[in-house]
């Protein structure tokens, strides 16, 4: 029997790097970058109504030593309980930049409920792909959008977000390469790896502006975000008395420790650098987690396909090229090989869904990070099982009107997918 590891995570981006000193090492995290972008482009492009909100700079960070919880800290010791080395440090982005987010303040019955979204983006995983991601978004404030797109689950309209447009919705960015879970530094190439920080100074910020107060609060992340929202669920559950009603989604997370084309095992050896860096060890909390939990996953993850399944280094003659690019140009034998790793997420996500307390809906679509754009969201054409969208769904399991266990049959049975091309 295969091993298989759910990783509630997401858009590795920049995983999976090796170190390279050539010009073409680079041109590889470009590229990987690119695919990234072009991901996220719908979730932070703004459109001709869309609602832009300002960033905001988490400026007491170092001076409040991100205010570590008492459950943090001893999540901290177990996790880095082989890492002797790491000092409890202050919080800032890989290159030293105080951490953002994006809060828009609920109004009318949403007053008092709360939905943090935790940003995706990939991980680093050596010291060379670190330094690159200093140079961007992903690990500075600095090159961070000073304004933010807020749709999908983050949409301001009854229409668009039924359940959730009057919330405090806040987008907090992801700037430390390591699920907001990493701890200590690299002096050398001026690198912090201070994730665990940034996630305790943004919940105490949080907290001072009202979310201590709240009634209802829902957890939720995409990619890397998506990982970040299941290690930090307990967590965050227990920043509020057990009368506020509390839950977690995480969106595009499940992934597989499955085979690529060529026999490897592509984002075991991500996670293995990843783990030697930053010195993270996630698998020591997610069996563990108590808190209701809802995972929202395309069964042919969209990015794993092209960066985990098919990396370009399993395929040097291009085989599986266009397979890769466009799942309508797959043979037989390639969508064989998809329909496994489908049955694989199946069988790994079994034990999960037989808690009464969680929620699934797994489509089977090539997409990634659904919550996030409005048109997977909720939108006339969006995605349904069994004639619901994938808005409806997360609401129903959240308010407890009816328990939401949808799973897709194979594809191509649904036609109301919104399937990735790549060009």
């Amino acid at each position: 029997m295969k091993r298989v590891l759910i990783w509630v995570l997401s858009l590795w981006s920049i995983v999976g790097i090796g170190w390279s000193r050539s010009e073409d090492g680079l041109q590889e995290l470009k590229a990987k970058d690119r695919l990234l972008s072009f991901l996220e482009k719908d979730a932070v492009s703004p459109g001709a109504n869309s609602l832009m909100i300002p960033l905001t700079l988490i400026q007491g960070a170092a001076s409040k030593g991100a205010g570590t919880s008492q459950t943090s800290t001893h999540h901290l010791l177990l996790a880095f309980q082989d890492c002797p080395e790491i000092l409890i440090l202050d919080s800032f982005c890989l290159d030293g930049t105080p951490p953002g987010y994006h809060l828009d303040r609920g109004f009318g019955s949403g007053s008092n409920s709360w939905l943090i979204q935790l940003e995706g983006g990939g991980w680093c995983n050596t010291v060379r792909s670190c330094v690159f991601r200093k140079t961007t978004r992903r690990g500075s404030s600095k090159f961070m959008e000073k304004r933010l797109n807020f749709t999908g689950i983050l949409s301001n309209k009854a229409e668009e977000n039924s359940d959730f447009y009057n919330w405090n919705r806040v987008k907090l960015r992801y700037c430390d390469g390591a699920s907001f879970a990493g701890e200590g530094q690299n002096e050398a190439n001026q690198l912090y790896f201070r994730g665990q920080r940034i996630w305790s100074a943004a919940m105490e910020e949080l907290m001072a502006k009202g979310m201590q107060n709240a009634e209802q609060a829902l957890l939720s992340g995409c990619s890397a975000g998506g990982l970040a929202s299941i290690l930090h669920c307990d967590e965050f559950k227990d920043l509020f008395p057990s009368t506020t009603k509390v839950k977690c989604l995480s969106d595009a997370g499940v992934f597989l420790d499955a085979t690529n084309v060529a026999g490897g095992h592509t984002l075991r050896d991500m996670y293995r650098g990843v783990v030697t860096l930053q010195c993270f060890f996630p698998q020591n909390l997610i069996a563990n987690i108590q808190t209701p939990l809802f995972l929202l996953n395309a069964a042919y993850d969209a990015w794993q396909v092209q960066e985990s399944l098919i990396p370009s280094s399993a395929d040097p003659h291009g085989f599986w090229r266009d397979c890769k690019m466009d799942h309508s140009h797959c043979n037989s034998s390639q969508m064989l090989f998809l329909q496994d790793f489908r049955n694989q997420m199946l069988s790994a996500i079994n034990g999960f869904s037989m808690s009464n307390q969680n929620g699934l809906f797994i489509n089977s679509c090539f997409a990634h990070c659904q919550s996030e754009r409005q048109d997977t969201w909720y939108a006339n054409d969006s995605p349904r099982i069994g004639n619901k969208a994938i808005a409806a769904s997360v609401g129903d399991w959240f308010f407890d009107r009816t328990a939401t266990k949808a799973i897709d049959c194979p594809y191509p049975c649904d036609n109301t997918c919104h399937n990735l091309i790549f060009k």
